[in-house]
């Protein structure tokens, strides 16, 4: 479990980075406290299915890469 974990939120930080975006910025457009948005990407908190679809939707990737499932991200059909 902890290996998807890490995962996860280094795909969080990733994606946030190619956006040349803070972790503040993130937790600002999501209306979310900076500490809460860090634990997501830190790996301290689990990160809920509801986060992570509105964060696929954002950074126009699918869920199953946020997830680690598959390791190219794939654009969402909008």
């Amino acid at each position: 479990m902890k290996k998807e974990l890490s995962k996860y939120h280094n795909r969080l930080k990733d994606l946030r980075q190619d956006k040349d975006l803070t972790q503040k910025e993130i937790a600002n457009l999501f209306y979310l406290q900076p500490t809460q948005y860090q634990r997501y990407e830190n790996g301290y908190t689990d990160l809920p299915m509801e986060w992570a679809k509105k964060f696929a939707r954002f950074y126009n990737v699918s869920i199953d890469y946020i997830a680690g499932l598959i390791d190219f991200p794939e654009k969402l059909d909008r």
